[in-house]
């Protein structure tokens, strides 16, 4: 009923907006310095190719073993499928016929070269706050690469999320363009982490949580990813992934290589750092530990105290633990060599207990990097331990050795068993 009422107020939003001119707001134009900003020269596209692996750009427009940058991978979302396009430099499917502004528009506006409003699972929210010679040096990149004739699928959205007045109406709501702006407050370094975190980096994207039309809240308070199937954990919450007591140089480490003292990535953000963020400069890196540092950590929630499982099931679970789990990860979960330690673990706290489900299901590992070219990984153990087993393994290792986070039914077990990885 919620959703209905919120798309009433879309298509009046619309509706309104065309009649006065607006359902397409007015462009924050800003004009090239010159045309050799986004010119085919080596700085240029050099530049471009550093920007588009900050801003991760691969991951979306190339589909698993495609060709890199000609489209084709999908995103399944609660209001459909969408299709990445085609991004090469083919003048009849990809951007080749584009101009500089057009290239800009779509970043900066959300508009394709048609004038056609773009869906925000591209995360123009974001990259409007990328700055005019950035996305022109990112167009000299996208122009040098080898033009791929490869046509651009369908999105397959229900009605009413496929109509464009829909999202005139979403945009209204949702979306303001506007160039990142420094924080005159702040130093070079914090300014610059913000610019690379909020906007190229686009971390809230994953980071904060979506109401029921899809926007974030763009707090990176955390949230779950309905389009994959995982929890992206709070970045300002100590309880989840804050780093506010983390030293720089730590989650330079973290962010760089994917491992650092006493925690690895895994699952999404794996693929974010193998692909993207290792292959940023340590200042770009030490400025994104500056700003993320800074954030504000949130009030401590009111919670009511976890429920403990059954004793029964308890010792359930130390046993499935005994039996698969306490060779790499200790006895009493303290951890060895490079597995890391269960108790006390952040991970296994949070109170979406999708993570911890799918490690179990599906297993893990760190990204290969060049700071960590050998990660060492979790084998699957959904092939040998059923739903309720699994329900078991994963609420004793929630309430065990320090961890207080509620148990987890067989149900939710078995809603991620058949979710794919990506």
């Amino acid at each position: 009923m919620k959703r209905r009422i919120l798309l009433v107020l879309l298509a009046l939003l619309a509706v309104a907006a065309t009649a006065i001119g607006l359902a397409w707001p007015r462009e924050d134009f800003v004009a090239a310095r010159s045309p050799a900003d986004h010119a085919p020269t080596e700085a240029n596209i050099a530049r471009g190719a550093y920007l588009a692996r900050a801003g991760d750009c691969m991951a979306c427009h190339t589909a698993r073993g495609g060709v890199p940058y000609a489209g084709g991978r999908a995103l399944d979302t609660p209001f459909g499928r969408l299709v990445a396009p085609n991004i090469t430099p083919e003048a009849a499917t990809g951007i080749g016929s584009w101009t500089p502004d057009d290239f800009w528009r779509a970043l900066h506006d959300g508009k394709s070269r048609d004038g056609r409003l773009l869906y925000p699972a591209f995360p123009y929210t974001h990259y409007t706050r990328v700055t005019r010679p950035d996305v022109d040096a990112l167009f000299a990149y996208f122009r040098s690469l080898p033009p791929v004739r490869q046509h651009n699928a369908p999105h397959a959205l229900r009605f009413p999320y496929n109509q464009q007045l829909t999202l005139a109406g979403w945009r209204l709501l949702y979306f303001k363009s506007g160039v990142q702006v420094a924080d005159k407050a702040k130093d070079a370094r914090w300014n610059r982490g913000a610019y690379l975190v909020e906007g190229l980096g686009h971390c809230a994207a994953c980071h904060s949580a979506r109401n029921r039309l899809g926007a974030t809240d763009g707090t990176l308070g955390g949230g779950l990813i309905p389009t994959i199937g995982w929890y992206a954990p709070s970045l300002t919450a100590d309880a989840e992934a804050g780093l506010g007591k983390w030293s720089e140089a730590d989650i330079v480490r973290l962010l760089g290589t994917g491992v650092a003292p006493g925690a690895s990535v895994t699952g999404p953000m794996a693929e974010v750092v193998m692909q993207s963020l290792q292959y940023l400069s340590r200042d770009d890196l030490g400025a994104m530990a500056v700003y993320l540092k800074s954030l504000p950590a949130p009030a401590a929630p009111d919670r009511a105290p976890a429920p403990q499982p059954p004793r029964q099931a308890m010792q359930a679970g130390g046993k499935l633990y005994g039996q698969h789990c306490a060779a790499c990860h200790g006895e009493r979960g303290q951890g060895k060599g490079p597995y890391p330690a269960l108790a006390g673990n952040r991970a296994l706290a949070l109170a979406e207990p999708v993570n911890a489900i799918r490690a179990v299901l599906h297993g893990g590992f760190a990204p290969g990097t060049q700071g960590n070219p050998r990660p060492y990984g979790m084998p699957p153990f959904g092939h040998v331990l059923g739903d309720t087993e699994v329900a078991t393994l994963v609420s004793y290792l929630r309430a065990s050795w320090g961890n207080a986070a509620a148990p987890v039914s067989s149900a939710e077990v078995n809603r991620y068993r058949s979710v794919p990885l990506d």
